[in-house]
């Protein structure tokens, strides 16, 4: 059945400052931000319970948090022979309040897929690419007739990545509930960082002149059964001894590259690569409060035919085994990744990629602006460029983290293709 529901927004957008000055100045971005600048990622955190005045409460905290996490109240800059870097201006982020004439439950934002559009319950950068002038940081807070309400933070990647974006939001919540400050110290700047080899930096230089474009992926939001995921743990366990086990992420991670190369059908010699982002904060030792992108792209390498057509355990180990060697990764310089000519076209915007970001066990679930932590965390992106999917996302409905399964938002498939992976996902048991 059709749901008719209106979302207005109260006010436009207003610019909101730290309640108090800060620091001035240009702090530097590390080749891992810089790998990772004008990429806007939007964070939608659902709340069951009722606050009082949601979107004044929260936008109060949002200033009194921008005196400690002043950066993201600054800009984007670049003087002549220097690189881009933040330059601490103070000139604030973008706020909306918005209400929507229905309840959460009637848009099933309580389940997996809710039927309300992402888009109209965050801002948005517009166009294909952010400006220098741009916000680094835009929340909308909308409120729904039942009294919970959505916080959506859309940022740009390049000055954060997901860690430090639920490290800043948590500060918010804090300081909505009473807080005098922010329980973690926050880090903009880590001068004992080493440099992370970024393979979203090689592929540039690899393949000279391509630029990636916005492609238009499906949204799907689905569910991995418990059922699936324990069988599939208990079997890993067999092959490779009662010591070794696979994680949730692992299995659920696997199971989406499988059903997705089954659903687009490539040859079965066409590469099919696997990207997952990692964080090595604990690899690399940064300083507690760090909130600046800390990541490692990873890369499994199979081809079609090996991921559609492996048993689901075999996939699961190459994972697994990929992520175990990273240490020895982070220690390879750009120059010394390999990569075939074949993976790097697959790469450049090649439809049989997957590109994977794992939300969960980040803390985007414990913020609490006063009535609770948020019931579901989902992501939204304004441009997809590699086909993308974001498992295990936090989804506190029941004790098992969901309605039976893993739940996973996934922007990897082109329409025709949607229903064929529809059913791959349905045959999981």
């Amino acid at each position: 059945m059709a749901i008719n529901f209106v979302v207005t927004k109260s006010s436009p957008p207003e610019l909101v400052p730290p309640s108090k000055p800060t620091p001035t100045g240009d702090l530097p971005l590390t080749s891992t931000d810089k790998s990772r600048l004008f990429v806007p990622f939007t964070s939608l955190k659902v709340f069951e319970r009722p606050i009082h005045e949601p979107a004044e409460t929260i936008r109060c905290a949002l200033s009194k948090a921008l005196v400690y996490y002043y950066p993201f109240a600054g800009r984007l800059a670049a003087r002549t022979g220097y690189d881009v870097h933040i330059a601490c201006t103070g000139e604030g982020v973008a706020f909306a309040s918005a209400t929507a004439s229905c309840s959460l439950q009637d848009v099933r934002f309580l389940h997996a897929p809710p039927v309300i559009p992402h888009e109209e319950l965050a801002l948005r950068y517009g166009g294909e690419r952010l400006s220098m002038s741009s916000p680094l940081l835009m929340m909308q807070v909308t409120e729904f007739s039942c009294g919970g309400y959505v916080v959506a933070v859309t940022w740009n990647h390049g000055i954060a990545d997901a860690c430090g974006l639920a490290q800043f939001v948590q500060a918010v919540g804090e300081l909505a509930r009473g807080l005098p400050l922010p329980s973690t110290i926050p880090i903009r700047h880590d001068e004992s960082l080493p440099d992370i080899p970024q393979l979203v930096s090689v592929i540039p230089r690899r393949s000279p002149g391509f630029e990636f474009t916005h492609t238009d992926y499906a949204y799907t939001d689905v569910t991995i059964p418990w059922s699936f995921v324990n069988r599939v743990k208990e079997e890993f366990r067999r092959h490779a001894g009662v010591e070794s086990s696979c994680t949730t992420f692992e299995v659920v991670t696997a199971a989406i590259w499988q059903c997705r190369t089954r659903a687009i059908n490539a040859k079965p010699n066409v590469p099919a690569p696997l990207m997952f982002a990692v964080n090595v904060r604990k690899h690399v030792g940064s300083k507690d409060g760090y909130y600046g992108n800390c990541l490692y792209s990873q890369l499994v390498e199979a081809t079609s035919g090996a991921v559609a057509n492996g048993d689901i355990v075999d996939v699961v180990r190459w994972i697994k085994e990929t992520k175990m060697r990273i240490p020895e990764y982070l220690r390879r310089s750009e120059d010394e990744m390999e990569l075939s000519k074949e993976v790097i076209a697959t790469l450049c915007g090649g439809y049989s990629m997957l590109s994977v970001s794992g939300w969960s066990g980040i803390g985007l679930d414990a913020v609490d602006f006063g009535g609770g932590r948020a019931v579901r965390v989902l992501p939204n992106m304004e441009r997809t460029v590699v086909p993308s999917c974001f498992p295990c996302l936090p989804y506190s409905r029941n004790e098992n983290g969901g309605y039976g399964g893993a739940n996973v938002v996934a922007f990897c498939v082109f329409k025709d293709h949607v229903e064929q992976f529809h059913t791959e996902l349905a045959n999981l048991r």
